[in-house]
């Protein structure tokens, strides 16, 4: 198995202390972690995933908070 490139935002900041969600695209498929916990990985389609950013960009979730 080749290694995962994950990719943070450049809105994060750098060095250990610097938590963030990242991305990665493995044969198809988005993989997500937090990475102050890396073994938690989320898979899910980019059709998905371009799914949730709308409905959050619209306020879609804003009622879980």
């Amino acid at each position: 198995m080749s290694e995962i490139n994950w990719q943070k935002s450049s809105y994060s900041g750098q060095g250990d202390g610097a938590d963030c969600v990242e991305l990665a695209t493995v044969a198809g498929t988005i993989r997500l972690r937090e990475s102050d916990d890396p073994q938690a990985i989320v898979t899910t389609t980019p059709a998905k995933l371009k799914a949730f950013l709308l409905g959050v960009q619209t306020g879609r979730f804003d009622h879980l908070g």
